[in-house]
């Protein structure tokens, strides 16, 4: 039976490359999770990183993890169908694993500068979601998963994740990334138990697990925890790890997370090395033998012409727009109130004004 394998999140990226050779040198690291889409900007691959590639790839022990395709657009734009194409083709270059994107949508109006929000939970976002869920699987033929979210604007929207991401999921028989740093925030921000909040997960569709950091923000005299991906991992993120690997029984990998503007100075990647071993040391201690789930189709999917809500669309692009260009949070609260999102799906009435506060630093970010 299989066991499972110890991995990192290593891209096209000088910091993060640094940080991950020691670990590759010492043959540490036993599967890579590569960010197919974050090379928008690169022509052409270096032969040095496609041979990196190719190596996992031929052990069957890469997988690819989408960052762009923004799954829950009302609206089907011709960026998704380049990222679908693009999919194709490096499916073919590389014998992926499995493929994966985020969850939630893109907001702003260049494809590649947006921040992943949540999304209203009905029967629109939900035919969206699994409409482009096929999509995926067509253009790559690999098993489909879906990464959980960190942000939400209320409690209610952190209870009902887990089951809309099993309803999201059960068409094209796919799978969890369980990213246990987006639960920590979860877990802080709304002051939920973890053992609360494990359960509302349908842990039988776990195939993998991220860890990560992140960071702190002051929101009013609130503190906010951040997924930001640019420091360690933190040790209750560690223990989170040691309480929900033997609760996944088809998880197949432990990815570790970090991005490179957060492994800028040899201190920073030796705490990333640090990090791994400790990772490595959990998934090996807590490891089991894992039951063997394909989380593949059960029958072929078959897909006519895009699925729309244009009303949806709408609502997206002018929040987007409020969370972007509002001087101040009270003045996003009233842009939102005399906004089409005022009583609809979007529960707008029933967000803390914290996130929403929060939202609109992400926003701000991702634009800049």
């Amino acid at each position: 039976m299989p066991k499972v394998l110890s991995a990192v999140a290593c891209n096209l990226d000088a910091n993060i490359l640094a940080a991950c050779l020691p670990l590759l040198q010492e043959s540490r690291i036993e599967a890579i999770e590569w960010s197919f889409d974050a090379l928008y900007k690169i022509k052409e691959v270096p032969d040095w990183f496609r041979e990196l590639l190719t190596a996992f790839s031929d052990e069957n022990r890469l997988i690819g993890h989408g960052v762009f395709f923004s799954l829950f657009s009302g609206k089907w734009l011709p960026e998704q169908e380049a990222w679908l194409s693009h999919l194709k083709q490096t499916s073919t270059a590389f014998n992926f694993d499995h493929i994966t994107e985020h969850f939630g949508f893109m907001t702003g109006k260049d494809f590649h500068h947006g921040a992943p929000l949540n999304i209203p939970y009905s029967a629109s976002t939900l035919a969206i979601g699994t409409d482009r869920l096929k999509r995926i699987y067509n253009a790559c033929g690999r098993p489909v998963g879906l990464e959980n979210l960190a942000f939400s604007y209320s409690l209610d929207e952190v209870k009902r994740h887990g089951a809309f991401l099993d309803q999201l999921l059960e068409p094209v028989n796919g799978f969890i990334i369980l990213d246990l740093h987006n639960l920590y925030c979860q877990l802080h921000n709304f002051d939920l138990a973890f053992e609360d909040l494990i359960t509302l997960y349908p842990l039988n569709k776990v195939r993998e697990i991220h860890i990560s950091g992140g960071s702190w923000d002051d929101v009013g005299n609130q503190t906010i925890r951040r997924d930001t991906h640019d420091e360690g991992v933190p040790a209750e993120v560690f223990q989170l790890l040691e309480m929900t690997m033997r609760k996944c029984p088809y998880l197949k990998y432990v990815v570790l997370e970090q991005l490179g503007n957060g492994l800028a100075t040899e201190a920073s990647r030796v705490g990333f090395y640090n990090d791994f071993l400790k990772m490595q040391e959990i998934v090996h201690k807590s490891n089991h033998e894992t039951e063997v789930s394909p989380f593949l189709p059960l029958l072929p999917l078959s897909t006519g012409p895009a699925i729309e809500d244009l009303q949806l669309y709408q609502q997206q692009m002018e929040l987007s727009s409020i969370l972007e260009t509002a001087p101040s949070y009270a003045a996003a609260m009233q842009l939102l109130q005399h906004s089409s999102l005022s009583h609809s799906d979007w529960k707008i009435e029933q967000w803390d004004p914290y996130m929403i506060e929060t939202a609109v630093k992400i926003a701000r970010k991702w634009k800049k």
